[in-house]
């Protein structure tokens, strides 16, 4: 159990401490739209596709996707984030709940697709008739 909760324990550090990063240097987007959360969660999305796709395929170890898969994706992805931004936008004004609605859809849709690019980058990765 220790060579799975170590690992998580220290991608967690380093997912929080990158997502930190990334929300400093990500502008806050238009009418109060939180492009510094959609993009750290797109990123962690496109990582956890990427990482789950080689641990599938045998190619990442457990305790490799514990560190990525669940502490650094997990550390650098934000939920509580989406939804406290997305509930304050709904609050505001009407404008700012279609920013919100917009906002809950743009990061649902683009979530999925940047997890099965990473999938796809990742059994490409693995395939080698692609090395």
């Amino acid at each position: 159990m220790i060579k799975i909760v170590v690992p998580v324990f220290v991608g967690g550090a380093l997912g929080a401490t990158l997502r930190e990063f990334l929300m400093l240097m990500v502008p806050q987007g238009s009418r109060g739209f939180p492009l510094d959360i959609l993009v750290a969660n797109l990123v962690a999305a496109l990582l956890l596709g990427f990482v789950a796709a080689l641990h599938s395929r045998k190619i990442t170890s457990d305790g490799g996707y514990a560190l990525i898969g669940t502490g650094i994706t997990g550390g650098l992805s934000t939920f509580s984030s989406f939804a406290y931004g997305s509930a304050v936008l709904m609050t505001h004004s009407t404008t700012s709940a279609v920013v919100a609605l917009a906002y809950v859809l743009i990061s649902l849709v683009t979530g999925y697709i940047a997890v099965i690019v990473g999938l796809k980058l990742g059994k490409k990765r693995s395939d080698p008739k692609n090395s």
